[in-house]
């Protein structure tokens, strides 16, 4: 997975969330909430695909063990998945984030910003889990150690 995938999916991210903002309000005259409920699913998902990198890194590069090849196959569409979905969840709420920049900070104006934040932060972690999870899918060359 390129880099420039990643980033081109972010910054579609970050225009959307930053455009959820006041179009959502003007639309439902209400900004969407942001609970912590939301960087804690986020977190779970890059704790999942952190062990499974480690599970995936510890069978094939360091026992030097084999699995079938669906199973590889799986883990490896996964993770390209889960790092483009990341990315544009990061960039999703770093954008809402960015939104509430200017407002008032003592209204709820100030716990949006925070948890989506925290949320961007969140995608963040799966982006960079999935990553290591492509990484560990990879076949050595026999000539290698």
């Amino acid at each position: 997975m390129s880099g420039g995938a990643i980033t081109a999916w972010a910054v579609i991210g970050i225009v959307g969330g930053w455009l959820a903002h006041p179009v959502l309000e003007a639309w439902r005259r209400v900004a969407p909430v942001i609970t912590w409920a939301q960087p804690m699913l986020l977190l779970l998902i890059a704790a999942t695909l952190g062990v499974t990198a480690w599970v995936t890194h510890r069978q094939l590069q360091v026992r030097g063990e084999r699995i079938e090849a669906h199973q590889a196959v799986n883990r490896l569409v996964l993770a390209r998945a889960c790092a483009l979905v990341g990315a544009l969840l990061a960039g999703g709420y770093l954008g809402y984030a960015i939104s509430w920049l200017g407002y008032d900070m003592s209204t709820t104006a100030g716990d949006r910003l925070v948890r989506s934040a925290v949320a961007a932060v969140a995608g963040t972690t799966i982006v960079i889990a999935a990553r290591l999870l492509e990484h560990a899918c990879r076949v050595r060359k026999p000539d290698e150690n």
